[in-house]
């Protein structure tokens, strides 16, 4: 019989021996690069030598198609992961992580005009603790803006339109087009998820959540 690991070796074994499921909230593959991308960044610090796996499983947001404010994006990013936790709890998923990810624009006024912005925002909880996370912004130009906000397109189709293209929505995205693909929608997703992930692969500098992030 082997001897019993010391103390402080059992964590460490624990979390090499456990598969660790983060769910979440879509099945459209941009945002599931993301979330595997951002994870092949911090995965070993978050639980070293941990097996992630990623799962998406297509939740309601619960709110419109197209956010037009940071505060109905967090709110679409907060109700993914409620979806997914009622989901766990119900069916006895083992799933570790829920990470709901929301797209859509930011109404801003400066002295002059208004200024809109596509933002990308994620939330990320362990069932008990949750943060937000967002990427950048990138200022859309004011004939799409008006097609989205005024007209009552949805950015998905408005995009298609502008660009005379097709499914942008699942390849570059509106990100991309506006970029200059410098920038595609997986990757502004894949930094909003590092940035809500923090406090749990960097506890120590986030307070109460170093108590539960492993």
């Amino acid at each position: 019989m082997l001897p019993p690991f010391p103390l402080e070796s059992a964590r460490p074994f624990v979390a090499f021996m456990k598969k660790i499921i983060v769910a979440v909230g879509s099945t459209r593959k941009p945002k599931l690069r993301a979330v595997t991308e951002a994870l092949n960044a911090f995965a070993p610090k978050l639980v070293p030598d941990g097996d992630f796996e990623v799962v998406g499983v297509d939740v309601e947001s619960g709110v419109s198609p197209t956010p037009t404010s940071c505060e109905e994006l967090m709110r679409g990013a907060r109700q993914r992961v409620e979806a997914l936790v009622r989901i766990a709890r119900e069916s006895g998923k083992t799933w570790r992580y829920f990470v709901g990810l929301e797209g859509g624009l930011e109404v801003l006024q400066d002295d002059r005009s208004r200024r809109v912005f596509l933002e990308s925002w994620a939330y990320v909880s362990d069932g008990t603790l949750g943060f937000y996370g967002r990427s950048g912004g990138i200022e859309l130009p004011e004939e799409l803006a008006h097609e989205v906000l005024e007209r009552g397109f949805d950015l998905s189709d408005a995009i298609d339109r502008y660009a005379g293209a097709v499914g942008i929505r699942d390849g570059q995205g509106a990100w991309g087009v506006l970029s200059g693909d410098l920038i595609q929608r997986d990757e502004s997703f894949r930094v909003a998820v590092i940035t809500a992930f923090a406090p749990f692969y960097n506890a120590k500098m986030y307070g109460r959540a170093a108590r539960t992030a492993v």
